[in-house]
């Protein structure tokens, strides 16, 4: 399809270099952004908040574990693998979050429990604002010998919301703001 768009507006225009150029943004492939970090499980939901004063604050554990997520994405930067490239390249992309949890056993644990603790403490650590997640995968899996959660952050290329469903700004309730 894009190559018989490309030789109609050939046959059409006579600046041939700008028809380069059409047919290169065209046809240029785009590598979305992607990393994986490795970290042990994050703390289960009961045990991530703590009431202090009448007040839930964040556990310590949860605070720890938040700390070892941002120690991972310091690795990654060590490495190479994260630069401030990549991270820009995220900040422009629509986000993919998958999310292999490994327990010690089948049924101590929900599988969403640790979802929003891993996302903020994976946004937090990479300055990204985790409304930009479109796709979420969660897969429960069993390893009583070594916990941990394997996670991948990849940046979607393309991403179109529902045209069914047009956001319309409500100018009236802006307008007031």
């Amino acid at each position: 399809m894009f190559h018989q768009k490309a030789l109609m507006l050939v046959e059409k225009d006579s600046d041939k270099s700008l028809i380069n150029v059409i047919i290169a943004s065209m046809t240029r492939k785009v590598t979305p952004p992607s990393i994986q970090i490795t970290t042990s499980l994050p703390p289960s939901i009961n045990e991530q908040y703590a009431t202090v004063e009448g007040r839930r604050i964040l556990s310590e554990g949860a605070r720890r574990w938040k700390k070892e997520m941002a120690r991972q994405v310091g690795k990654l930067e060590d490495e190479g693998v994260l630069d401030e490239s990549v991270r820009k390249a995220f900040r422009q992309s629509y986000l993919s979050v998958f999310l292999e949890f490994f327990f010690t056993s089948p049924h101590r644990r929900d599988l969403d429990g640790g979802l929003k603790i891993s996302l903020d403490a994976l946004c937090v650590a990479l300055g990204l604002n985790d409304n930009r997640v479109v796709d979420i995968h969660l897969i429960k899996r069993i390893d009583p010998l070594h916990p941990r959660l394997e996670l991948t952050l990849e940046g979607i290329a393309e991403w179109q919301f529902d045209k069914e469903y047009v956001y319309l700004l409500d100018s009236e309730a802006e307008s007031e703001r």
